[in-house]
């Protein structure tokens, strides 16, 4: 498989990366895989036996909003410090050794792409991003960037300091989609669904290769959007890189690994 992964790779014309919440394990983030695994990140929720789905509620920015603050403000700074891993930079080496188009779609909230480099005009954030805020009413459609500073009381997950929306004064929270989520405002996300539509008109055509990389089933936006992208555009080859659920039906590829192995032994065939 690796060696099909490597022709796919090395014929590819258009480089489409989809990604889930594996893509930053070897950046050192956690994936929040099962409440053991949320659990182990955050050991405060684990005593209080509160789950990510529970943490993960816009209900928090009216109900209590320093412990809705405390889980995103932490992981505001987690994303903010976090160096994104070598896989990504092994990517970016493909697309520009062939000078190729490319797109990144992600379930991902935190903004590691834009990080390691690649295009903003280029990504897809299915779920939002942590890096802006909006009002949690809201009060009106405007988004801003997220530049506030959180300093978290670990002991009691909880944030001392709250955002307010310039406009209303009311708390803010997050431009992400949270579950149970009745007033995320998703015109940014749209706008990038445009130019990925957009894209997809200029390079349906040509050879494609999906890399899809991290993303499981329980959520399973990203690999729906893959297996789409895969049967949809005939000159299309997926390559699903997964460490627990690699399987996609022939011709598509399948990899049981983590993102950096995986890339990483790809990139030694090409070279």
């Amino acid at each position: 498989m690796l060696t099909d992964a490597a022709e796919a790779v090395r014929e590819a014309e258009v480089f489409i990366i989809t990604a889930g919440a594996g893509m930053g394990v070897d950046s050192g983030l956690p994936d929040f895989r099962g409440n053991q695994g949320f659990w182990q990140a955050y050991p405060p929720y684990a005593r209080l036996g509160i789950s990510f789905t529970e943490c993960a509620n816009p209900e928090h920015f009216d109900r209590d909003p320093e412990f809705g603050w405390g889980f995103y403000g932490h992981r505001t700074n987690l994303y903010r410090t976090t160096v994104p891993h070598k896989g990504f930079d092994i990517i970016r080496r493909w697309i520009t050794e062939k000078n190729a188009p490319y797109f990144v779609i992600t379930s991902n909230v935190d903004g590691q792409f834009q990080k390691a480099g690649f295009d903003e005009d280029r990504i897809l954030e299915v779920h939002g991003s942590i890096h802006w805020l909006q009002c949690s009413s809201p009060c009106c459609n405007a988004i801003w960037p997220n530049t506030e500073q959180f300093k978290i009381d670990e002991t009691t997950m909880r944030s001392p300091n709250i955002p307010r929306c310039p406009r209303c004064k009311k708390v803010s929270r997050p431009n992400i989609l949270m579950f149970g989520d009745w007033s995320w405002l998703p015109q940014r996300t749209h706008e990038q669904e445009k130019r990925m539509q957009q894209f997809m008109d200029d390079n349906g055509n040509k050879r494609i290769v999906v890399i899809e990389i991290g993303a499981g089933s329980a959520i399973p936006t990203i690999r729906a959007t893959s297996e789409r992208l895969g049967w949809r555009y005939p000159q299309a080859t997926v390559i699903r890189i997964n460490t627990r659920e690699p399987d996609i039906k022939h011709p598509h590829i399948s990899i049981a690994s983590g993102a950096l192995e995986g890339l990483e032994n790809i990139d030694r065939l090409l070279n």
